[in-house]
């Protein structure tokens, strides 16, 4: 429950224009936009977009760097995977003529047995 008024109604009027007053008597005070305060914030904030626009600016140099960086590794991956993988296709490919030479030889050495045995 709210406590019951004593004051009137004029002196709410009263009270209401003292209040406006300090409100303009503040406004007034207030620092205006061309004081030398108002405008080395000003400045200082500025200053600190800049700093701040250069940093990103840095930032995104050194991350396309990076990127550029590892794409040149992941070529670089990419081609000696396939060198290795081309050198086991040949060394696959003479373990196979290897392979067949060996059979061929054992297959010449039966028939020459077998010739040797005929005769």
């Amino acid at each position: 429950m709210k406590p019951p008024r004593t004051d009137n109604f004029a002196e709410r009027l009263k009270t209401a224009a003292d209040a406006k007053k300090q409100l303009l008597e503040k406004l007034k005070s207030a620092p205006k936009p061309d004081d030398p305060e108002v405008m080395a914030r000003r400045a200082e904030k500025a200053a600190a977009a800049a700093a701040k626009a250069a940093e990103r600016a840095e930032r995104e140099r050194l991350k396309q760097e990076a990127a550029a960086r590892q794409k040149v590794e992941e070529e670089a991956a990419a081609i000696a995977a396939a060198e290795a993988a081309e050198a086991a296709a040949r060394a696959e490919a003479d373990r196979l003529v290897a392979l067949e030479a060996e059979q061929k030889a054992e297959r010449d050495r039966r028939y020459a047995a077998r010739k040797n045995r005929k005769r």
